[in-house]
C-alpha cells in the first residue's frame, strides 16, 4: 500500500528532506505532484529514524515546503521492457522522447540490476568487428568483454562512438542477432542531434536503442542512465538472446554528477572531492557486462570518458582501469597531425583479445602480426627520439626504414575515413604490406611458418604488382589482336 505525505521539511539543490515517514527503503521511488498539477519522480539515497533523503529526477524548480504531496511507491526504479525498444529515443530515465508513444509491456525490471553470478559467467570468445583497423587489428574487442575508450577534451569521440555504431557487427559469416545500446550522458543539444541524426541517416537506428540526458537535464538523472541502458541490455541480451553493445558515453559526466550530489548531501570527499564508493559505483556498471552460461547472448560494454587535463591517473581513468579489461586511448598529438581516429598504439591493450582471435575466429596469424605491429611502432619512437637529438640524416639505414614506416603506419593503418569500413582481412592484409617495408629479418615476434606464408618485402610486392599489370596489359593487347569469330 503506498502512503501519500503533504509538504517538506527540507530542500537543498537536487536533494529533498522528508520526516515523519514510515516503510521507507533504500533506491525507493518517489512520486511528486507540485500544485496539484506538475508530477515529478524522485528516489530515496538515505532513510535515518523516520526521515528520508530523497533525490528527484527532475529537479526541485517550483517545488516549495507546502505545496507538494508525496507518494512512496513501495518500489525501486524499474522500466518497461519489450524488444521493441530497439529503434527508439528515450530520455536519461527510461521516457520515451521520439513522440512515438509509450512502451507498452507487462514486464517490469528493477534498474539496479543484479550482479551476474561468476559461476555461472562463460570466459569471453569471439570478437565484434568494429570496422578499424587500430582496434581491431590491435585491441581487438570481444564479446562479453569491458573495453573503455580514454579520451580528452576536443578529441574526436564522439565521432568514433558514431561509427563503432554505424559498423559494428559479429563479422560477416555470423547470423546471430547483434543490436546496440546507446547512452550519453550530460551531452549538448548539437552532439545529441548529431548522434540521432547520423544514425538514421546510416540506415541503422532500427537496431539501435538510444538514451540521451542532455546537459541542461537534472544531473540526478544522469546517475540513472547508465543502470536503465544496461537494464535495456541485459534484457535483449539474456532473455532475446541477441549480442549486444552497450556504448557509454560520457562516464565523467557520470562520475561528476555523482560527486556534485554527494556534496549536496555533505559527505566527506575523497580523491579530487569524488565520493569514497566512487570505484564501487563505477563497478556495478562495469561489471553488469559478460556472458551467462547456457544463453546465446551477451552484454559487452564500450565506456567513453573524458580524462580532465588528459590526466590518465585521474581517479575516473584509474579506476576504471582496475575493473575493466584494458584500454583504448585517444592521443592529442596524432589529432594534431588530422589522423583519424587518433589512437595511441602503445598504451592501448585489450586483455582479452587472444582469447578471441586466430584461427577459427580471425585468421592465424592476427596474434603474431598485432606482437610485430607493436614492436616495430615502439622502435619507430626510439628512432625518433635519436632523430631528434643528432638529426634525421646521421640515422642508420634501418633507422630510417622504421621512420618511413612509422609514417605510413600512423597514415595507413591508425588513420581511415570516417566512412572507411574495413573487414578484418582487409586490416590484417594492410599490416603484412606495411611490415613489408622492413627487412625480414627485423620480424622476430612472428612464428617462422606464419612469416613465410604471409611476409613480402616491399620490393616484391611492388614486382609482384608490376608482373601481374604487365601480364593484363598483355592479355588485353592479345584479345585486341585476336580475329573475332563469325557467329
Amino acid at each position: 500500500m503506498s502512503i501519500e505525505y503533504l509538504g517538506l521539511s527540507n530542500i537543498n539543490g537536487p536533494l529533498i528532506a522528508l520526516e515523519g515517514v514510515s516503510d521507507a527503503f533504500f533506491d525507493e521511488i518517489v512520486e511528486f505532484v507540485v500544485d496539484g498539477k506538475e508530477r515529478k519522480l524522485g528516489r530515496i539515497v538515505e532513510v535515518y529514524e523516520d526521515k528520508a533523503i530523497i533525490q528527484v529526477f527532475e529537479g526541485t524548480t517550483n517545488m516549495s515546503l507546502k505545496n507538494t504531496h508525496t507518494r512512496l511507491t513501495g518500489h525501486p526504479m524499474e522500466i518497461a521492457l519489450s524488444p521493441d525498444m530497439l529503434g527508439r529515443t528515450f530520455n536519461g530515465i527510461g521516457q520515451p522522447i521520439d513522440d512515438l508513444g509509450p512502451i507498452t509491456s507487462n514486464l517490469k525490471r528493477d534498474v539496479n540490476g543484479l550482479p551476474l553470478n561468476p559461476v555461472r559467467r562463460e570466459y569471453p570468445r569471439n570478437y565484434i568487428s568494429t570496422g578499424i583497423s587500430a582496434i581491431d587489428g590491435l585491441t581487438t574487442l570481444i564479446r562479453g568483454q569491458k573495453l573503455p575508450i580514454f579520451s580528452g577534451n576536443g578529441l574526436p569521440h564522439d565521432q568514433l562512438a558514431a561509427q563503432i555504431v554505424k559498423q559494428a557487427s559479429l563479422g560477416g559469416d555470423s547470423d546471430e542477432e547483434f543490436a546496440i545500446v546507446f547512452a550519453a550522458m550530460g551531452v549538448k543539444h548539437d552532439v545529441a542531434d548529431f548522434f540521432i541524426r547520423t544514425f538514421e541517416e546510416s540506415g541503422v537506428a532500427d537496431h539501435v536503442a538510444m538514451f540521451l540526458n542532455l546537459a541542461n537535464d537534472p544531473v540526478v538523472e544522469r546517475l540513472i542512465t547508465p543502470k536503465v541502458a544496461l537494464t535495456v541490455a541485459e534484457y535483449l541480451a539474456f532473455e532475446q538472446n541477441k549480442h549486444i553493445l552497450v556504448i557509454l558515453t560520457d562516464m565523467t559526466s557520470f562520475a561528476e554528477a555523482m560527486r556534485e550530489v554527494s556534496s549536496s548531501k555533505g559527505e566527506i570527499p575523497s580523491r579530487k572531492g569524488f565520493p569514497g564508493y566512487l570505484y564501487s559505483e563505477l563497478a556495478t556498471i562495469y561489471e553488469r557486462a559478460g556472458i551467462v552460461e547456457g544463453i546465446n547472448g551477451s552484454v559487452t560494454q564500450l565506456p567513453i570518458l573524458t580524462m580532465p587535463n588528459d590526466d590518465i591517473t585521474h581517479p575516473i581513468p584509474d579506476l576504471t582501469g582496475y575493473i575493466t579489461e584494458g584500454q583504448i586511448v585517444l592521443d592529442r598529438n596524432l589529432h594534431g597531425q588530422s589522423i583519424y581516429p587518433p589512437i595511441s598504439i602503445l598504451p592501448s591493450l585489450s586483455r582479452l583479445m587472444k582469447d578471441g582471435i586466430g584461427a577459427g575466429y580471425t585468421r592465424e596469424d592476427h596474434q603474431d602480426l598485432a606482437n610485430q605491429l607493436f614492436s616495430a611502432y615502439a622502435k619507430v619512437g626510439d628512432a625518433r627520439n635519436l632523430a631528434s637529438v643528432i638529426g634525421e640524416d646521421e640515422l642508420s639505414p634501418i633507422d630510417k626504414q622504421y621512420l618511413a614506416f612509422g609514417k605510413e603506419f600512423e597514415e595507413r593503418y591508425i588513420g581511415q575515413g570516417v566512412e572507411e569500413n574495413r573487414t578484418i582481412f582487409e586490416t590484417l592484409d594492410l599490416g603484412w604490406e606495411l611490415l613489408g617495408l622492413l627487412p625480414k629479418e627485423e620480424l622476430d615476434r612472428v612464428d617462422t611458418k606464419i612469416l613465410d606464408k604471409y611476409y613480402h618485402s616491399a620490393e616484391t610486392a611492388n614486382q609482384i604488382t608490376a608482373t601481374s599489370s604487365l601480364g593484363s596489359i598483355a592479355n588485353a593487347n592479345l584479345d585486341k589482336a585476336a580475329p573475332k569469330e563469325d557467329k
